[in-house]
């Protein structure tokens, strides 16, 4: 796909990680969706002054980023629209806490790495391309050819 469909769900992305933000964009992009990165908390808090999004947009944050509270992110972005939270699989206190903040999920980094594809897709509420095309994802999160 060349970019995302007229009315495609939008994957906002606020992560520091350079490998996890491109990896979570690739996915997103790669399904239709239209992706934004958002650079840092002032684009998120940019994002929350204009209001709700979509029903099928989705915020996908990291939250192991330095440059912002991982919670108060969280919090904030819930409060407009659905929002994915990565955080490590072996910290449940930080997973109960962003659950407690409003993430409609917590997805460990290694469930990315594995599933990205179909847990984004369900998310987005997009089709995921069938296995053998080009369009889909291989195991490792890259396109099969």
């Amino acid at each position: 796909m060349s970019g995302a469909a007229q009315g495609a769900p939008h994957l906002y992305i606020l992560a520091d990680d350079l490998i996890w933000a491109t990896r979570l964009a690739g996915q997103g992009r790669t399904l239709g969706a239209s992706v934004v990165t958002l650079n840092g908390s002032g684009d998120l808090d940019a994002l929350v002054a204009r209001g709700a999004i979509g029903g099928s947009d989705l915020i996908a944050i990291d939250t192991t980023a330095r440059g912002f509270d991982p919670a108060a992110a969280v919090r904030a972005a819930a409060s407009v629209g659905r929002t994915l939270a990565l955080a490590q699989h072996d910290d449940p206190e930080l997973r109960a806490t962003l659950l407690e903040a409003g993430a409609l999920r917590v997805m460990p980094y290694r469930a990315l790495f594995e599933r990205g594809h179909a847990i984004l897709a369900e998310l987005l509420h997009l089709p995921l391309p069938a296995p053998g095309s080009l369009e889909a994802p291989s195991g490792s999160g890259g396109l099969t050819r």
